[in-house]
């Protein structure tokens, strides 16, 4: 498994700034992230240091190549999940590889993609989960359904199959988009995947029954909402972050209150600018590097 001393979730302003920090101290440093909100075709014009127009696809560009020009390594792979070491630190799962960090910075922004059940909220924390190692044990043996058509949704089903063998994908009436490899491991799981979509809940106190758009019910003790792609909420609520509503609650420092997490950018709740994103990237990077230190982690880290 690779090892990168500072591992940062996000390539966007926040993740690069606190990349060009982290490189330039001398820590080994990755960067995870395809395709950041910020780098579209569309003109910034507010941003300091720059009379003239920047799109932000070139403020990225521009960004991405500072940080590798420090070190930094940067590769465009999809966080599926981020868990706690076996032997300390951090353990980092993308749809093409796993990592071991020393530290996190998370600055992967807060999307996330609703799955179309009008009454959901009614069922949070009553069948409905958005965090399979915060909750799949409080479903041993019982009847499941993971609702997304993609690599996360893929990944969190089989991680279930550890609680349950009762589990099914549903794609919210979406063409499943799972990479050949874990459409084979779903298959050799036997885990169906269906392009149903399910359109209300019902059941009390908890779930009982999920109803489709086309009449069948569902009988169901519980479901995991793993729609598009992992986000910054997501990680932080597997690795049990203190959250402040839908954000991660981060210092002045950008720390998280778990000892090697750090936040940044828009995952955080602040001013929504790209501007600040950068400084809090800084602010992060600078934090990392001294819990680096402390730990006496700095140095060039080995590949096992």
């Amino acid at each position: 498994m690779e090892h990168a001393q500072c591992l940062i979730i996000g390539a966007g302003p926040a993740g690069l700034s606190a990349a060009i920090y982290t490189a330039r101290a001398g820590v080994d440093t990755l960067v995870l992230g395809c395709d950041p909100k910020v780098a579209g075709d569309y003109d910034i014009d507010n941003y300091f240091g720059f009379p003239e127009t920047i799109t932000g696809k070139e403020l990225i560009e521009r960004g991405a190549a500072q940080a590798r020009r420090f070190g930094a390594s940067l590769r465009c792979e999809r966080v599926l999940g981020a868990h706690y070491g076996d032997t300390g630190g951090f353990t980092v799962k993308t749809d093409k590889n796993e990592y071991a960090a020393d530290s996190i910075v998370i600055a992967a922004g807060v999307a996330r993609v609703r799955p179309g059940i009008t009454n959901i909220a009614d069922y949070e924390g009553k069948g409905v989960s958005y965090c399979v190692s915060c909750d799949g044990f409080f479903y041993r043996g019982k009847t499941v359904a993971v609702l997304g058509e993609g690599d996360y949704a893929a990944n969190q089903a089989l991680e279930l199959t550890t609680f349950t063998p009762n589990v099914t994908i549903y794609t919210q009436g979406k063409a499943p988009s799972m990479s050949g490899e874990f459409a084979e491991r779903l298959a050799q799981a036997a885990i169906p995947v269906r392009q149903e979509t399910l359109k209300t809940l019902s059941g009390e106190p908890a779930l009982a029954t999920a109803h489709t758009n086309d009449g069948h019910d569902v009988p169901l003790d519980g479901i995991f909402v793993a729609m598009g792609q992992a986000s910054a909420l997501d990680f932080a609520k597997t690795l049990g972050l203190p959250l402040r509503g839908a954000f991660i609650d981060a210092d002045h420092d950008q720390k998280t209150g778990v000892p090697g997490i750090f936040a940044a950018g828009d995952c955080v709740g602040r001013f929504l600018q790209i501007s600040v994103a950068v400084g809090e990237g800084a602010k992060a990077g600078k934090s990392a590097i001294s819990y680096l230190k402390e730990m006496g982690k700095v140095g060039k880290a080995e590949k096992s």
